[in-house]
């Protein structure tokens, strides 16, 4: 692998997008009533919640970029 290059694949594609994923992971998770740790441990987290989260933050994600195709090719 080369400098700068993760193995991760929740390296981020787009570092920038970094806190707007932050704030929408905070958002799903109140929508939610899901407590986030202010601590980053998610080990007292149940598997469930924090795949709710992810599940919504995805759907999210796709709507995004749905509508922002469908702006791009009216």
């Amino acid at each position: 692998m080369g400098a700068g290059q993760s193995r991760s694949s929740n390296a981020l594609v787009v570092p920038q997008a970094s806190a707007a994923l932050d704030q929408l992971k905070y958002e799903v998770a109140q929508e939610l009533g899901i407590a986030i740790p202010q601590d980053g441990y998610y080990g007292n987290v149940a598997t469930r919640d924090t795949g709710a989260i992810g599940g919504h933050i995805t759907r999210r994600l796709v709507q995004i970029a749905e509508q922002s195709l469908a702006g791009q090719y009216k």
